[in-house]
């Protein structure tokens, strides 16, 4: 059979090119199971004026606390499938307004889920209605997150809910009954305040909780009917995290939050300045993603 020397020579390069992309393909494959992370990832996701808090244990481990409004489960979805999650073993809805439980729905719809919490606090809207709906389609319990109520996570880590308080009435505000939560990572630890108000804080430093936390995302998207002084100088934070949507109606985070930060020196990092926050431990050291955002106050109104 005779070849023709420039169809020969072709052929010899796509092969080999072919050869090499394949080779490639298997290094880079490889060059991503040496990468993979090995520590505690906690991702503050950039849902816009809401919630979303992707925490990734060392042993590949997931916990969602809230998904953001209506219009931001896709997005949550498209985000947690880019890191790599197929199941969430935590679930965290911290109370039932819309900005932190109004993509749950769809996040309920399109992974698997170990536990699933909520506060005891039922709302008449659609968007919570939605959620019990898809609860309820996949068989999935809701459990009562309460103070007190430690979650079996994963090794080496501590995780437990400290507000609100099981048998307290706090009346027809949503905000009151959110689901606080702190973990702590061998010397690490986080605090994840939902949207607890000052009654909150108040009820917290009133109990035997240790509250000292490296990193403490701040209650209601930096309002002013949170984070208390007290507050902080219990918690002693490295980092405090503002969720919040950029030029947000409600002017988050407000002044008198912003000014306390930056007199007690506590370095601040804003979604709406700098979009997903993501922070790394090995349980010693904290890195971030990111430099620290500002303290500046935008009123839009």
């Amino acid at each position: 059979m005779n070849f023709n020397k420039n169809k020969l020579k072709k052929f010899s390069l796509n092969v080999l090119l072919i050869f090499a992309l394949i080779a490639s393909s298997i290094l880079f494959s490889a060059c991503d199971i040496l990468e993979k992370d090995t520590r505690l990832q906690v991702h503050f996701i950039d849902v816009d004026q809401g919630d979303s808090t992707l925490i990734i244990s060392p042993n590949g481990r997931t916990m969602l606390i809230d998904a953001g409004d209506n219009s931001k489960g896709s997005e949550v979805i498209s985000y947690l499938k880019r890191k790599g999650v197929s199941k969430i073993d935590i679930l965290i809805g911290t109370h039932p307004d819309a900005d932190h439980i109004g993509g749950l729905d769809d996040v309920i719809e399109a992974f698997e889920i170990g536990e699933f919490y909520l506060p005891r606090k039922s709302h008449t809207t659609n968007t919570f209605e939605s959620v019990l709906l898809a609860a309820k389609s996949k068989n999935l319990s809701i459990k009562e997150g309460y103070a007190d109520r430690e979650l079996d996570y994963d090794e080496n880590i501590k995780l437990k809910i400290l507000s609100p308080i099981k048998s307290k009435d706090y009346g027809s505000d949503n905000n009151l009954y959110s689901i606080v939560v702190k973990l702590d990572y061998n010397q690490a630890s986080f605090l994840f305040m939902g949207d607890a108000e000052y009654k909150n804080e108040y009820d917290m430093l009133a109990s035997d909780y240790s509250l000292k936390s490296d990193v403490v995302k701040l209650g209601h998207h930096g309002s002013h009917s949170s984070t208390s002084q007290e507050l902080l100088n219990a918690v002693m934070p490295s980092a405090a995290i503002v969720s919040c949507g950029y030029k947000n109606k409600y002017s988050h985070p407000h002044k008198e939050v912003l000014d306390l930060l930056e007199t007690s020196s506590i370095p601040l990092y804003r979604t709406d300045e700098q979009g997903d926050i993501i922070f790394r431990t090995d349980g010693k050291t904290i890195t971030a993603n990111t430099e620290p955002g500002s303290y500046t106050y935008r009123k839009y109104k």
